[in-house]
């Protein structure tokens, strides 16, 4: 405000932009104040552009969780399978009973969909020529339609999803402790071949890392639970 045409506020009245901006601020409540360089503001629009990437951060963020969760959710019995979505549209029109991850895919499609409004606002952005950048409704509109958009299918996956999310607990169990990558934790104590040689075992005659373990005289039962401790392994001190 009072830039005028390019920034110089040729025309404008001394005052006007204080003025204008105490305005905003008293109608508003919010902070406004006048930009210290009113060239830098009309011929980039670079905190838009920063508010703009800062949202597909989040965006780019929710993708995974939702993706993380639609795939930890899959199953029942041929997936992953360790955590149970909240039926809200049980059945498909081919498989009955089935639960679709709408709400994993919803969050998606909105986190893809600001990804490529960003995507407009960097070269809406980078469009300025000289002392004037006309961008400027195309970058509003994309910014606001991102927050509406995460805003809403945050709201949305909360309610219908994460809510109403469950796991699994015997399930991973299960897959727990038919994992052969727990042998990892065997290698300091009968190291890297030995411990290689019980997953291949475990794998080639289908048992668990603790009964090939213990065939091959490797380790102990005391021994191998001590060492092979799920619990053990997560967290700064593991």
């Amino acid at each position: 405000i009072g830039g005028t045409a390019v920034g110089t506020g040729l025309s404008a009245p001394t005052g006007f932009a204080e003025a204008a901006v105490a305005m905003i601020a008293r109608l508003t409540g919010l902070p406004f104040v006048r930009v210290p360089n009113r060239f830098a503001a009309q011929g980039a629009h670079d905190a838009l552009v920063a508010v703009s990437a800062m949202l597909k951060t989040l965006a780019v963020s929710l993708y995974k969780i939702a993706n993380d969760i639609r795939l930890l959710a899959s199953g029942p019995r041929c997936g992953f399978g360790e955590l149970t979505l909240p039926a809200n549209e049980p059945g498909s029109s081919i498989m009955p009973g089935k639960v679709n991850p709408t709400q994993c895919e919803a969050l998606a499609m909105a986190a893809v969909q600001v990804m490529g409004l960003d995507a407009a606002v960097s070269f809406a952005g980078a469009g300025g020529y000289l002392e004037l950048n006309v961008y400027k409704p195309l970058i509003a509109y994309n910014v606001l339609t991102s927050i509406e958009l995460l805003a809403g299918a945050c709201d949305s996956f909360r309610r219908y999803c994460v809510e109403g999310l469950r796991p699994d607990q015997e399930r991973i169990r299960d897959l727990l402790g038919r994992s052969l990558m727990l042998v990892t934790a065997l290698s300091p104590r009968i190291g890297y071949d030995r411990a290689a040689a019980v997953a291949y075992k475990a794998e080639r005659e289908n048992t668990t890392l603790k009964e090939a373990a213990l065939a091959l005289g490797y380790v102990s039962e005391e021994e191998f639970d001590r060492l092979v401790d799920p619990a053990g392994m997560v967290g700064p001190d593991a």
